[in-house]
């Protein structure tokens, strides 16, 4: 079978194609025959040996497929060859022709839902139920301003943010991203590389501030974002793709706002039974048509390194896939 391999840390250009042979599943695992594979941040990260989860040389990048059961390990009786999955094979190893992953963790798709659309959906739609629902406590009526909004994690929040009845405030950096996140719900938008974050949310808020700051940007967006909070507003802090930022403390006090964490991949492993309500709300969320995951670009294994450049030069819209 075929692999996308990262010999040593370095740019994506660097990756190559290689030919293994196939796993088997072991106790409690399951092989599928990979249909698409999630491209995330953290795989652009982690090519860098930048990443909190460390790899060691040489590794498959990809943490999420989805795709058909070929095989069955032994005790597996949840799931039958031929069954349609989505599941995570850890940090690494998606980027291949064939997976062997944990049965647990595998979920059952609709047939009305596509591959490429499922995958990544607990990494993106996850991250963003997680952090909206159970540690931001949105709530309908409330105004929600996402920075990043134009990618995979960010249009995730515009989504949910809708569906979950608030008032969304879209931030990124082209007007062609405000546009995607206009079609998927939002209802105001910011172009930040040239309008005034703080002032022209202040604006749209009629000077109250915004009731949630979903922030997978940092660097120099994520001060002016919680300087338009409103009086008990939650700060959530979701990721740094333009660095990680400082907090002038002072203003968490003065607006009586929370700075919240938000680390789905560790709430999975810390809380396994809420990441399994988590995710079995998004299969539903998704198989009712309340959520459409946008899937702008597809690329075969042999241009996974395009994939994840990319990612890493901020031009994706919403969710790029690699599909075998």
């Amino acid at each position: 079978m075929r692999v996308v391999v990262c010999q040593q840390f370095g740019p994506p250009e660097d990756l190559v194609v290689e030919e293994r042979p196939e796993p088997s599943p072991g106790p409690g695992q399951v092989l599928v025959d990979v249909k698409a594979a999630a491209v995330t941040f953290p795989d652009t990260l982690m090519l860098e040996d930048k990443y909190q989860f460390k790899a060691d040389l040489p590794y498959v990048p990809g943490g999420e497929v989805a795709g058909v059961v070929a095989a069955l390990g032994e005790g597996v009786d949840s799931l039958a060859v031929g069954d349609r999955i989505v599941g995570g094979v850890g940090v690494t190893g998606g980027f291949a022709e064939k997976v062997v992953l944990p049965a647990a963790g595998a979920r059952e798709l609709p047939d009305s839902v596509g591959f490429a659309e499922s995958t990544g959906l607990n990494y993106a739609y996850g991250t963003s139920l997680y952090g909206l629902k159970y540690r931001g406590d949105l709530q309908a009526g409330e105004t929600l301003l996402v920075l990043g909004a134009g990618g995979q994690v960010g249009l995730s929040a515009v989504e949910l943010g809708k569906h979950m009845g608030a008032r969304v405030i879209a931030a990124a950096s082209s007007q062609d991203k405000l546009d995607l996140c206009r079609d998927r719900g939002a209802d105001e938008t910011i172009e930040y590389s040239t309008e005034d974050l703080k002032a022209r949310a202040k604006e749209l808020t009629g000077g109250a501030g915004v009731d949630v700051v979903y922030d997978c940007v940092g660097g120099e967006y994520a001060e002016p974002a919680l300087r338009a909070i409103a009086w008990e507003g939650r700060f959530l802090v979701i990721g740094f793709t333009a660095g990680i930022p400082s907090l002038p403390l002072n203003l968490t006090l003065l607006k009586s706002c929370q700075v919240v964490g938000v680390f789905y991949g560790a709430m999975v492993a810390k809380q396994p039974d809420l990441a399994r309500s988590v995710s079995d709300e998004l299969i539903e969320l998704v198989a009712s048509g309340a959520i459409n995951p946008h899937v702008s670009e597809r690329y075969p294994l042999d241009r996974a390194g395009e994939a994840l450049r990319s990612l890493m030069d901020r031009t994706a819209l919403g969710k790029v896939v690699v599909e075998p």
